[in-house]
């Protein structure tokens, strides 16, 4: 799986999930409308700088806080395929890949330090290689624990069977 687009960087640490999707939008069952308040406590103008298939890169512990599984709902609606980022929050990590809705990939601090807001990645999943298009530069992801690569392979924990 390869994947193409624009990266949104959010360096500092510990985003969690009341700004990924504030506490008033839980409400709402639309995803596409709680696409429309995603990263809203960090970004009120983030929904509208997202295309299909874009990444946002972040500091330490991404999506700590409540387990909302609101907060990757939101943002895969809003067109974000993977978020990259040092270390992510337990359960954020599992509701984006239980729920089949984006890629938490994991990359070394020093990645996060060399890639720049709006640079263009490509990101080969099997090969665990982020290309940054923009500044010819190639890092590497952390591969998938098996048992989770198997459950995204299947679109999530609900498709996925032994």
């Amino acid at each position: 799986m390869t994947l193409k687009g624009t990266v949104h960087k959010y360096a500092r640490d510990n985003i969690d999930t009341d700004v990924i999707l504030p506490g008033p939008y839980l409400k709402i069952h639309d995803h596409a409308e709680l696409a429309k308040h995603a990263m809203e406590g960090v970004d009120t103008d983030f929904p509208k700088k997202v295309s299909k298939g874009d990444f946002i890169l972040a500091g330490n512990n991404f999506g700590c806080g409540s387990s909302r599984e609101h907060a990757p709902i939101a943002l895969s609606h809003c067109g974000i395929a993977a978020v990259l980022a040092p270390s992510f929050a337990r359960i954020f990590y599992r509701n984006c890949v239980d729920g089949g809705y984006l890629l938490p990939l994991e990359v070394e601090k020093t990645t996060l330090e060399q890639i720049s807001d709006k640079d263009i990645l490509q990101i080969d999943i099997e090969k665990n290689q982020i290309n940054d298009l923009t500044n010819r530069k190639n890092f590497s992801i952390s591969p998938f624990p098996p048992l989770i690569k198997k459950i995204i392979d299947s679109g999530g924990l609900m498709y996925y069977k032994e």
